[in-house]
């Protein structure tokens, strides 16, 4: 039981929340839940299917980051790193993650299967090289992210020419916002340690991830507002009442800077932000006006 709890804290349940990503085309497809509302049984099954490939990922890269995780103040607390949990152990935990999640995706149509594994092969890549090349590192975990909303949109059975450009723009880049974010709190947090704990963190500046974290903040907002507003977008939802949820999304994107302003949390910014009352009130009042302006 005590290894069984050391695997499920490496698996990271508190980051489980980003795979909801997988399920946000069942929320915006009217027309599909209006018409069968099973769709929201398969984005369950899809979102799950991504948190078991997304833990198996996160236990290969305790294993891979395991001498340099043991020089960061609050990585050095993984059961991986301190040695809570052997290598052998989390590896065995992996590949059952693995298999449950093969076992899940083959389910859901052939489509979501290659998405899913295009996912689990970018993520390894991250973990073994990607994560060290500056820039691109951020990229990657934007792409993820992407993917995430292809997987749940074809999950549901959304043609091709049903999923949401603007979805996928919106999502793209409030992924990329919070990397880069992450990016800073590390190089902040470790200072001239960051080096040895990410190699990708020599090149880059406070100054430059600033830069690069105002401009996606402010191209996320404005895609988000156009996607509201566009013709397409109410026809579709036969409302113009959308509009009314982007406060929430500027709300969001302010707050988690302040989240990252924070000198005295060594946490991740992700891990502090869904710690974070304020912030997960604002996501919830964004579900509920958004539900109210689709459905109600």
């Amino acid at each position: 039981m005590k290894t069984l709890k050391k695997l499920i804290i490496t698996m990271r349940p508190a980051q489980w929340v980003k795979n909801l990503f997988v399920a946000a085309p069942a929320l915006f497809a009217k027309d599909h839940a209006l018409v069968d509302p099973s769709i929201f049984l398969k984005a369950a099954f899809a979102t799950g299917t991504f948190i078991l490939l997304a833990s198996s990922v996160y236990i290969l890269n305790d294993v891979l980051d395991i001498e340099k995780d043991r020089l960061h103040p609050v990585k050095s607390k993984r059961p991986v790193a301190s040695g809570e949990l052997s290598i052998q152990a989390a590896l065995a935990g992996g590949l059952i993650s693995l298999s449950i999640a093969v076992v899940l995706g083959y389910s859901l149509g052939p489509i979501f299967g290659i998405i899913a594994i295009g996912y689990l092969v970018l993520n390894v890549a991250y973990a073994t090289f990607l994560k060290k090349i500056p820039w691109l590192d951020v990229l990657s975990i934007a792409t993820g992210f992407l993917l995430r909303i292809l997987a749940g949109s074809y999950a549901i059975g959304l043609e091709k020419h049903e999923i949401s450009f603007y979805l996928l723009l919106c999502t793209f880049l409030v992924a990329l916002f919070l990397a880069l974010g992450k990016r800073r709190q590390e190089l902040t947090l470790l200072g001239d340690k960051s080096h040895s704990h990410r190699s990708s963190l020599k090149l880059y500046t406070l100054k430059s991830l600033d830069v690069a974290m105002f401009t996606v903040a402010a191209l996320t907002f404005a895609a988000y507002v156009a996607y509201t507003i566009s013709p397409s977008t109410r026809a579709y939802f036969g409302t113009s009442k959308l509009i009314f949820t982007s406060p929430f999304v500027l709300i969001g994107i302010v707050r988690f800077i302040m989240i990252l302003r924070r000198k005295d949390d060594p946490r991740s910014p992700t891990d502090a932000m869904i710690h974070d009352w304020p912030f997960i009130i604002n996501i919830l009042a964004w579900i509920a006006v958004v539900v109210w302006a689709i459905y109600g």
